[in-house]
């Protein structure tokens, strides 16, 4: 499948979490997505907002000055006001406290860095993390040391996270988060009606695809969004009914996917859940996996955040005054299988933080122009095009 023209969100149901923080937690990780899908409009997308947040909400306990605002501004909500943290800490033991859910916090410093105290303490708080020192000045094996982390808290689904050439001797830190989880089904979809049908791609064209199917009585509701357009919203418990999968898509089988965009946010889903009603329904949805890997970098500019990654802007001076931090990438990874017994997924995301004192290296490894010009005259002695080096 090349695209999959269904909108999926894991929820968690419950009074627990249902306060201010818990929304606007919510909403930036979805605004990060709608931006992301906005990019690849015609491609399999799946991410992680929680991991996303997670992420920035560490990297907004170190920022500082007009760093910390515009993180605040853009994320909704800040981790450094007072009892914050605990809001933040009571999230993660809800989900973590889940059967079948697993979520982990970690933080690698460089083992030259002297953190700010209320930097670790605000981690420990926050995230129940400890900075692990690791020695940056070998950037392959804290590779790997990262990647091992990353594969023990997703049940081994992501084992191979940070690829090769992505750290460098200027990397300082690395914020991490880890979610594993693996839900049956409350009712199983019968393996024995699974059939091969025809999908309908984004593109126009269409693929033969194994489609599950299953009668039962599910949570259903019709809705219109401002624009007046139809949609249906379906929500399938697993096990234990704290955890479903909310499946949105357009009524009429023309309409873009991505005229729903709109209508992802906190109090939406809410409003869905109060106005969806038990009916027995026939559902068919396809057998699929995903692995996404993708760089927030773009899409966070996007959102008016790329000042985080900016040498001469980005303020992460309550990590440590040693030296000027700057992000360097926000990476994620997201692994998914859905079949007729369940859903297994993983995500990993990571917050590279670089010394912005590091010279930045320019590969020239893509076509360029070269100019030998005589400066005082402005002459140009040669002028070229290098397609493909080549060697005499």
């Amino acid at each position: 499948m090349q695209s999959l023209s269904i909108l999926l969100i894991f929820t968690l149901c419950g009074s627990s979490l249902c306060n201010l923080f818990q929304e606007k937690h919510t909403d930036f990780g979805l605004q990060v997505f709608s931006e992301a899908i906005q990019s690849a409009p015609d491609r399999n997308l799946a991410l992680s907002p929680y991991g996303i947040s997670s992420v920035l909400g560490m990297a907004q306990l170190g920022a500082y000055g007009s760093t910390l605002e515009m993180l605040t501004s853009k994320m909704g909500y800040s981790l450094q006001a007072r009892g914050m943290p605990k809001q933040q800490k009571l999230l993660q033991r809800d989900l973590a406290s889940e059967d079948g859910v697993e979520v982990a916090s970690g933080v690698m410093v460089d083992r030259k860095i002297i953190l700010e105290k209320i930097f670790r303490r605000s981690l420990t708080k926050a995230f129940q993390s400890v900075p692990h020192q690791i020695d940056f000045s070998h950037p392959e094996m804290a590779r790997q040391v990262i990647n091992s982390w990353t594969s023990d808290h997703t049940g081994g689904m992501i084992s191979e996270f940070l690829p090769s050439g992505v750290l460098s001797e200027q990397t300082r830190l690395v914020l991490l988060n880890a979610i594993h989880f693996h839900g049956i089904w409350k009712t199983p979809f019968d393996p024995t009606l699974t059939r091969e049908q025809l999908f309908h791609r984004a593109n126009g064209s269409a693929v033969s695809v194994p489609m599950m199917t299953t009668t039962q009585k599910l949570n259903y509701g019709e809705f219109v969004t401002e624009d007046g357009v139809d949609y249906d919203v379906i929500e399938v418990p697993y096990e234990g009914e704290s955890l479903s999968m909310l499946l949105v898509t357009p009524f009429e089988k023309d309409v873009p996917l991505m005229a729903l965009i709109k209508e992802l946010s906190s109090s939406r889903i809410h409003q869905w859940r109060k106005e969806m009603r038990k009916i027995s329904k026939q559902l068919a949805i396809p057998r699929f996996s995903m692995d996404t890997e993708i760089d927030l970098k773009s899409t966070l500019s996007k959102m008016g955040l790329g000042d985080i990654f900016s040498q001469s802007k980005a303020d992460f001076s309550r990590i440590t005054t040693e030296e000027p931090l700057c992000v360097s990438k926000v990476l994620q990874r997201v692994k998914l299988e859905v079949n007729e017994e369940g859903t297994k997924g993983s995500s990993a995301t990571a917050a590279i933080i670089y010394s912005r004192m590091a010279v930045e290296e320019i590969t020239l490894d893509r076509p360029f122009y070269f100019l030998i010009q005589h400066k005082p005259t402005g002459a140009l002695l040669f002028s070229g095009q290098v397609n493909q080096p080549q060697e005499y």
